[in-house]
């Protein structure tokens, strides 16, 4: 059987943690941050874990993580 390939794009924007969670930098970060208050702006530094009922669908795009 041939390799299965890896989603580039979600390798990118997610890593598998040594207990087997998922983590993803917030969304809503980008532009248009003068419309947006300084504690909302705040409050999206970080990294967040992946929901759970989205994992099962990030762990299917990176087969090898």
């Amino acid at each position: 059987m041939p390799k299965m390939k890896t989603k580039r794009g979600a390798a990118k924007r997610f890593k598998v943690r040594a207990n087997g969670t998922i983590k993803r930098a917030q969304a809503f970060k980008r532009h248009i941050l003068t419309k947006k208050t300084t504690k909302n702006k705040r409050q999206l530094r970080g990294i967040v874990s992946v929901h759970p009922s989205d994992t099962s669908s990030v762990r299917s795009m990176l087969p090898y993580a």
